[in-house]
């Protein structure tokens, strides 16, 4: 089974080709670059470097959120395109159980932390157990204050990953001590040969999709849509004043 792999949730973008158990290959640019301008040169120049065709890919799998909204529409719909042009079953995995995933067999909780803005964060908690990695708290967007006093009743040590570390890391220590480890920057972003290995247990699990199924994972409304139901509320309000 040959797995093609995207993360585009964050600034971050990668590409991954595994065969079964085997990576083959792997790109991260973590760039300024639009994942419109480098995603498709990426994919083409990864098959490429590893002699595989487009047509020989069996699943198509993809970081599905939460993270940046326009990066995720990118990502979501490549794999879409991608599926329906080769008619190929998919895999959207999440953000959050990628990120987690990078950290293979560690002690304690695993964290990852995603700027969701407006002084929150996209987050879940995570632990391994006898070799499976368990959602100890499922993904969720709040703030970092919301997310120290859950974490304050676990008695393990925290490690913490992802974009929205840096910004909060003088807070987690403050208020959780010496239980804060931070993960190595090599694998504290999103790597979709991450994305690729649990696309392959759901491959395995008989758990992939059609693309009609695959839709980005935002877990809260976009800017936009906040102001447009903030309007309609204006209106509703207004409306019921004049009456």
């Amino acid at each position: 089974m040959l797995i093609l792999a995207l993360d585009t949730s964050s600034i971050v973008a990668s590409v991954a080709l595994m065969e079964e158990d085997k990576l083959i290959g792997e790109y991260i640019i973590n760039h300024e670059k639009t994942h419109s301008q480098k995603l498709m040169p990426m994919i083409d120049a990864l098959l490429s470097d590893c002699e595989r065709k487009l047509e020989e890919i069996d699943v198509i799998a993809v970081a599905e959120g939460p993270g940046s909204f326009t990066g995720l529409r990118i990502g979501v719909a490549t794999a879409k395109a991608l599926a329906h042009g080769l008619d190929r079953p998919v895999a959207g995995i999440s953000t959050l159980d990628g990120l987690a995933f990078n950290m293979p067999y560690c002690e304690g909780l695993i964290c990852p932390i995603l700027d969701a803005r407006r002084s929150q964060v996209y987050t879940a908690v995570y632990k391994w157990d006898d070799g499976v990695l368990n959602r100890v708290l499922e993904p969720m967007a709040l703030s970092i204050e919301e997310l120290t006093e859950q974490l304050k009743n676990r008695p393990e040590k925290i490690v913490f990953l992802g974009d929205g570390v840096k910004a909060n890391e003088s807070f987690l220590k403050d208020q959780l001590g010496n239980r804060v480890l931070l993960a190595p920057q090599t694998v504290a972003m999103q790597r979709a040969s991450s994305v690729a290995a649990l696309a392959l247990q759901k491959a395995r699990a008989g758990q992939l999709d059609n693309f009609y199924g695959l839709t980005p994972e935002y877990l809260r409304k976009s800017e936009a849509e906040r102001q447009y139901d903030e309007k309609m509320k204006r209106c509703d309000q207004d409306g019921g004043t004049q009456g």
